[in-house]
């Protein structure tokens, strides 16, 4: 458990229906913040295959996805992802979270990042861990602050965000100085 009455696991295609939901209760309040989706985003059958890709991912070992889910009820809050991963000398990936907008301000995503670092630096074995926020979005960055992460720069038209590149505010959460594993 993350936080009170929420835990995090990870994502499997039983989760289509709920994701579909919750994301389309929050499309609004996500789009400042997201890229372009197409309407079948929204729907359960376009989060099956959004699903089946993340657990293609998972298996190739680029992708660690986690659901956020009240354990009331057992529907999707929230989602994060450590992806980007990279072995050898390098031992990076980066997160990407989002909270409904009914939980936010009551520190799941601060709380769900800190525990990707520990499952990157225990599991994974990664010696960091980066994520980005547009520059304007300081309740991401305080996300990050609380969970850890440093900024180390900004990073001009990182991402094409609700039609438009953007610049980004990068952070890092070194996990270790220990040398990669041989």
């Amino acid at each position: 458990m993350i936080s009170e009455g929420v835990e995090m696991r990870g994502v499997g295609l039983g989760d289509a229906a709920g994701l579909a939901e919750v994301l389309g209760r929050n499309r609004d309040h996500m789009r400042p913040f997201e890229p372009y989706r197409p309407e079948s985003f929204y729907t359960e059958q376009g989060q099956r295959e959004r699903i089946e890709q993340q657990l293609a991912a998972r298996d190739a070992g680029a992708l660690v996805p986690f659901l956020l889910v009240d354990t009331t009820t057992g529907t999707p809050v929230g989602a994060i992802n450590l992806g980007r991963i990279e072995q050898g000398p390098f031992r990076s990936g980066g997160i990407g979270y989002w909270v409904d907008e009914a939980r936010r301000g009551k520190g799941l995503a601060a709380a769900a990042a800190d525990a990707v670092c520990r499952h990157a630096r225990d599991v994974v074995g990664l010696h960091r861990v980066e994520a980005g926020t547009l520059l304007d979005n300081l309740a991401s960055q305080r996300v990050l602050e609380k969970a850890g992460f440093e900024p180390f720069g900004v990073a001009p038209k990182y991402l094409h965000i609700n039609g438009a590149w953007r610049d980004h505010r990068l952070f890092q959460r070194l996990l270790h100085d220990d040398p990669p594993a041989v």
